[in-house]
């Protein structure tokens, strides 16, 4: 073989190892380079899943505390409603005595007497009620309104102008500004 293409040979063969050689620091730099990224990443990663395991636990937190906080609310309620209906209940344990003794009254006895007691029950009742903010829907003479008076009958009057309440059947009451039951009335048409 000639000398050169041996030394081609060699020349070559020198050239690509002085090139593998100076190639290969560089893969080796940018392997340790793309570690210390992947190794940075990594950390980044674990730091982003442990706030988010955080928030997460938090979240589940304050919505056990908002659960908790709404059957308190509940129960708080339910004992208010209770207390107030307990209390207007005790109220009306008088009137429900008086209204014993009055049927326990001798049949014999005398009429008067009777009517007296069970005005006296009424009376009870009506302050009971007023006390309890319920008050008597005035109906008979004003005009009629739906929202407050149920029409059951409707008659011709001269007397009486049209949509007039003529006569109240069964009164109506309010509780403030709420409408417990409407005034059973009659109204004159013309």
């Amino acid at each position: 073989m000639p000398d050169h293409l041996e030394n081609d040979d060699t020349g070559q063969a020198g050239a690509s190892a002085d090139a593998a050689v100076s190639e290969a620091p560089a893969d080796v730099s940018a392997e340790a380079a793309g570690g210390h990224a992947s190794a940075a990443k990594a950390d980044g990663l674990d730091e982003l899943r442990h706030e988010k395991d955080a928030l997460q636990d938090r979240l589940l937190r304050v919505a056990a505390e908002f659960e908790n906080y709404r059957k308190r609310v509940d129960r708080d309620r339910r004992d208010q409603a209770e207390a107030a209906l307990a209390t207007a209940l005790e109220d009306l344990l008088p009137i429900i005595d008086n209204l014993e003794l009055a049927l326990d009254a001798p049949v014999g006895s005398d009429a008067e007497v009777y009517r007296k007691g069970v005005e006296l029950i009424y009376q009870q009742m009506t302050e009971l009620l007023r006390k309890r903010g319920v008050r008597p829907i005035e109906a008979v003479g004003a005009d009629f309104d739906p929202h407050i008076h149920q029409a059951v009958v409707h008659e011709v009057s001269s007397t009486h102008r049209e949509g007039e309440v003529m006569a109240e059947l069964r009164r109506g009451y309010m509780l403030g500004e709420r409408l417990l039951r409407p005034a059973m009335v009659k109204v004159a048409k013309a």
